[in-house]
């Protein structure tokens, strides 16, 4: 499953708004207790030229020493994917609120330069609860008897931030890892940006993770126009799925194409002529990787594809772009090879193997064969008729209620719909597993609809399907929904150029 999250571990809001009696500010107030986060400014409330601000801190479990459970924890053990192969999104959710809301407002996401204390306050409404230079940041400390201040120990407010005035130039490195947020008419929307690059500062130790801060614009925080206030759900907050996280992002399907091989056709591309082939390497219950006599395989392995008939019998096939073919490891215990292949033949044979060479047989000094399986082919033709088809789709291993501490792989059977097949003398009514090669699937809580996890369809395609000789299959990572309710699976598969959302579901229950 191509999905991991984060959830913030603390926050907070600071602020130097006036208290109710509009003479003291409550740059002293803390409220890393409450179960909501506020960014606002208010102009001209205590005098025609006053102006008050709010900011939000937020930390997220991104280094090993953050958390027992962190980014750099999962990709350490391969949970997580490489740098290039993952995106991380920050993810805030919108509170709904009786108050005005500000409207075409831009939210900046920054890096916090220096640690921070989340505190125990829980007021966001006159401010009262002060940390007297005690635990707890505010507007002036970042902790206790510990004030803000920037590069050059000088004390600031609000906050301290790697952006361009952290080094007192106009324009740095650090700008490019400060992000904007944009809202419209509305003002509704919840925070969802790309901070990939950020992420993976933190991971590499070029920034320190002290977290993100959120605040208005300058010009708009500043300005002679209030913006009055947008709130968002803190890690504190009782709704589950509205807590702010880290949504790590990657598509980690696997498209096996034993079962759906096409001969090479002139009709085709370079790249569509390729096909795709996996095996995969369990040794009591668990993947390890191949060794052969000189060490473990985890680079290249090599494939040869045969061609057997009585007329001829075993001779090997010619493969593009590499005879034998280069292959190489893509996980632990699991290994692919891509190319294009022509024969006459309905049938082929692959060996997989390793070593310095490959003389013809299978027993060559320095050689270490692997599998050697087989695979059907199919022929590639234009058709005459234009056709949209449909789907029957099923769950063959669906159970009623899941653990929320596991993950469960879950298996496609798919056939056209109105499957009709013509009985011969001599003929098979077992239904063939349709493949589907570009399929997403999504998650809802089924008492409000509410989407848990959306269709991947986008650059990460972090809930697109895999398939592999037996169907299409996902892993669902439980730990990612609240115990005890119902949730529904749904899946949308790419179809002549549209997306075909397909009308069954498949309800579970999470249970702790």
């Amino acid at each position: 499953m191509g999905i991991k999250r984060y959830t913030a571990i603390k926050d907070n809001t600071i602020t130097n708004a006036f208290q109710s009696n509009l003479s003291t500010r409550g740059t002293g107030s803390n409220a890393g207790f409450s179960d909501s986060l506020q960014v606002f400014s208010i102009y001209a409330q205590a005098s025609s030229a006053s102006n008050e601000q709010s900011r939000i801190l937020t930390q997220f479990p991104v280094l090993s020493s953050d958390s027992t459970s962190s980014v750099q924890i999962d990709r350490a053990a391969g949970t997580i994917p490489a740098s290039g192969s993952v995106n991380f999104y920050l993810r805030l959710f919108n509170v709904a609120h009786d108050g005005t809301l500000p409207r075409n407002f831009t939210l900046v996401v920054s890096p916090i330069s220096q640690s921070w204390q989340e505190g125990h306050g829980l007021d966001l409404d006159s401010y009262d609860d002060l940390t007297y230079d005690g635990t707890g940041s505010n507007w002036i400390n970042a902790a206790a008897h510990t004030v803000w201040v920037n590069n050059s120990s000088e004390t600031l407010t609000g906050g301290s931030y790697l952006s361009a005035s952290w080094m007192g130039a106009p324009v740095t490195d650090y700008d490019e890892f400060n992000y904007k947020s944009t809202f419209g008419e509305l003002g509704t929307s919840d925070i969802e940006v790309d901070i990939t690059g950020l992420v993976e500062k933190w991971l590499a130790s070029d920034y320190s993770n002290y977290g993100i801060g959120i605040q208005l614009t300058s010009s708009q925080a500043s300005g002679n126009q209030s913006y009055y206030k947008k709130m968002f759900s803190a890690r504190s907050s009782e709704y589950f799925f509205k807590r702010p996280i880290i949504e790590a992002r990657w598509d980690s399907s696997r498209q096996d194409q034993r079962s759906n091989f096409y001969i090479s056709s002139s009709a085709l591309s370079s790249t569509d002529n390729k096909s795709t082939l996996f095996i995969y390497s369990y040794y009591r219950g668990q993947p390890k990787n191949l060794y052969h006599p000189t060490g473990e395989v985890s680079g290249a392995i090599f494939v040869t594809v045969r061609d057997i008939t009585q007329s001829v019998g075993s001779q090997t096939l010619t493969t593009t772009p590499d005879n034998p073919v280069t292959g190489g490891c893509v996980g632990t215990g699991i290994y692919t090879a891509s190319f294009a292949l022509y024969t006459t033949s309905s049938v082929v044979y692959d060996t997989w193997w390793s070593g310095s060479s490959f003389g013809g047989t299978i027993d060559d000094s320095g050689v270490s064969v692997y599998r050697t399986g087989s695979f059907k082919l199919q022929k590639f033709d234009a058709s005459i008729d234009y056709f949209v088809p449909r789907f029957v789709t099923n769950i063959m291993n669906l159970e009623p209620q899941y653990s929320n501490k596991a993950s469960y792989r879950l298996r496609l059977f798919t056939r056209p719909k109105d499957w009709s097949p013509t009985i011969y003398t001599i003929a098979s009514k077992d239904i063939e597993n349709y493949l589907i090669e570009d399929g997403y699937y999504k998650v809802y809580r089924v008492i409000d609809q509410y989407n848990v996890i959306e269709y991947g369809t986008g650059s990460s395609k972090q809930t697109k399907l895999s398939y592999d000789s037996s169907g299409s299959y996902f892993d669902l990572d439980m730990t990612l929904l609240e115990p005890q309710y119902e949730y529904g699976i749904k899946f949308v598969y790419y179809i002549n150029g549209l997306y075909e959302e397909q009308p069954d579901i498949f309800k579970f229950r999470v249970v702790e």
